[in-house]
């Protein structure tokens, strides 16, 4: 038998044998998906209607309550986050120099609009410095619902559990004064998929 002939059986072991490995790597990742196709999938919630704009929404497995950190109202008043305890709160923060914060600032007013006379409270608060305080409250004032606060000490990004991963953050509490999900990012609050989250926040969940 020349070495030509007696290297083909062994090649020929080796391609089956590569094969067999193939196959059972198929079936293995069948059997994955099969499995996980007969858990039980979570139902309810927000992360049921989080989707399209709203994709982006996280969800804490423990809620937790807002920070006590002061601010301001545009009379200078004081005001904490639990003031608004009963309502829906969306409490956005943002600044002027914050390019996203700015384009997604309009659909905000749309979203507090939508909710006229109903417990939702759209909270945007500026972490402008003193010397634009005066522009943010003027640029709030072109989006009318809103209301103009302002974070004179610029912590309460820091104060969030988890704090603040950048410009703009958008966290939901609901009228139980617990967060139930933020969306770190620039956002459109103007569609049906925020009125979606907002809606089931109402609802309890």
């Amino acid at each position: 038998m020349s070495e030509q002939s007696a290297a083909k059986p062994r090649g020929g072991i080796l391609t089956w044998a590569l094969w067999g490995a193939a196959l059972i790597g198929v079936a293995a990742v069948l059997y994955i998906i099969a499995q996980a196709s007969f858990k039980p999938q979570p139902k309810g919630g927000l992360a049921e209607v989080a989707k399209g704009e709203m994709a982006k929404l996280v969800v804490p497995e423990e809620p937790t309550a807002p920070p006590t950190n002061t601010f301001y109202d545009a009379e200078g008043s004081e005001v904490r986050l639990a003031d608004f305890k009963g309502k829906v709160v969306v409490m956005n923060v943002w600044a002027t120099w914050c390019g996203p914060c700015v384009i997604e600032m309009p659909t905000l007013a749309k979203l507090q609009a939508a909710y006229a006379g109903k417990p939702v409270e759209v909270v945007a608060i500026s972490i402008d410095g003193e010397d634009a305080a005066e522009k943010a409250r003027l640029f709030i004032g072109k989006h009318p619902p809103l209301k103009f606060y302002h974070d004179r000490s610029m912590k309460l990004p820091f104060a969030l559990k988890p704090a603040a991963a950048g410009m703009p953050t958008t966290v939901i509490y609901g009228p139980d004064g617990l967060e139930k999900g933020r969306v770190a990012g620039e956002a459109d609050w103007s569609g049906p998929e925020a009125r979606a989250v907002i809606d089931r926040v109402l609802a309890g969940d």
